[in-house]
C-alpha cells in the first residue's frame, strides 16, 4: 500500500465501508453475499441425491429434506430462504442471540446438526481465518448421502476436512469447499457490483464532475485507504 501513497494514489477499499443505514446502497460484501448464500445453497441442493419439498404421490410419501444454515449474516439468510422456497424444512443458528429473530422470521428453526439432510456453512470473520464449527466427528454422526457446503472453505473453513474447489467424501457424506461463489453468478454480482460502485462515486464527485473528497463524511473516511501521499485509513497507518 505504501508505494500507492507515494505515487499520489487516492485509493479506496469498499469492503471496509461502514455498516450503516446510508451506505447500504454501496455496501459490496453484502450484495456479494447475498447472491453467494443463494448459490450456495443452489449448490448443495444439486449434489444432494434426493428431492427437498415433501411430495404426496399415488405412490406414496416423500417426506421432506432437513437444511441446516449455519450463520445468518447476509449469505446465511439468503440460504435460508432459497432453502424454504424450495420445499425443505430449515433450521439455522448463529452465534449471535440478536440473529434469532431473523431467522424466525424467514421460517428456520434453531437445532443441531445430526439427522441433516443438507448443511450450509457460512460463518466468515474479515481479514481473519474462518471459526471452525464441524468438527470431524460431527460429520461422521451424519447419515450417508448428507450434503455440507462449506461458504469459508477458501478462509480456513468452519468444516473440517473441507478442500476450496473440492468435493470431499466422509463415510458418504459429501463436504463441498465452495469457492468464488458470486463468480457463478457473474451477470447478476456484476450488475450489483457496479451499482455499489456507481453509488459510492457519487459521494466522491461533484455535479460538475470534478473530484471532491470529503473526509467529514464517514462513508468517505471509512473506506479511504491513501491520499496525497499518505496512507490516512487508521487501520493502516503507522
Amino acid at each position: 500500500m505504501s508505494w500507492r501513497a507515494s505515487a499520489g494514489v487516492t485509493a479506496f477499499a469498499l469492503e471496509l465501508l461502514p455498516r450503516t443505514t446510508r451506505g447500504q446502497a454501496m455496501d459490496v460484501l453484502s450484495s456479494q453475499a447475498n447472491l453467494a448464500g443463494y448459490r450456495a445453497m443452489v449448490d448443495a441442493m444439486a449434489a444432494y441425491a434426493r428431492v427437498l419439498p415433501m411430495m404426496m404421490t399415488a405412490a406414496g410419501t416423500v417426506t421432506p429434506a432437513k437444511v441446516f444454515v449455519v450463520g445468518a449474516g447476509v449469505a446465511g439468510l439468503q440460504a435460508i430462504a432459497t432453502a424454504r422456497r424450495m420445499g425443505a424444512v430449515v433450521s439455522a443458528t448463529d452465534v449471535r442471540p440478536a440473529a434469532k429473530e431473523e431467522i424466525e422470521s424467514l421460517g428456520g428453526k434453531f437445532e443441531h446438526l445430526k439427522g441433516q439432510d443438507i448443511v450450509v456453512t457460512t460463518a466468515q470473520i474479515p481479514g481473519r481465518k474462518a471459526p471452525r464449527i464441524v468438527t470431524a466427528e460431527m460429520v461422521r454422526s451424519m447419515k450417508a448421502g448428507a450434503v455440507i457446503l462449506d461458504m469459508a472453505a477458501e478462509s480456513g473453513g468452519n468444516v473440517e476436512g473441507s478442500q476450496p474447489g473440492e468435493t470431499v467424501d466422509v463415510n458418504g457424506v459429501a463436504i463441498i469447499g465452495a469457492r468464488n461463489l458470486p463468480a457463478r453468478l457473474a451477470p447478476a454480482t456484476s450488475i450489483l457490483y457496479a451499482k455499489n460502485l456507481h453509488n459510492f462515486v457519487q459521494l466522491i464527485v461533484t455535479k460538475e464532475g470534478t473530484l471532491k473528497i470529503d473526509t467529514g463524511d464517514d462513508l468517505v473516511a471509512g473506506t479511504l485507504l491513501t491520499h496525497e501521499g499518505k496512507i490516512v485509513h487508521p487501520n493502516f497507518a503507522s
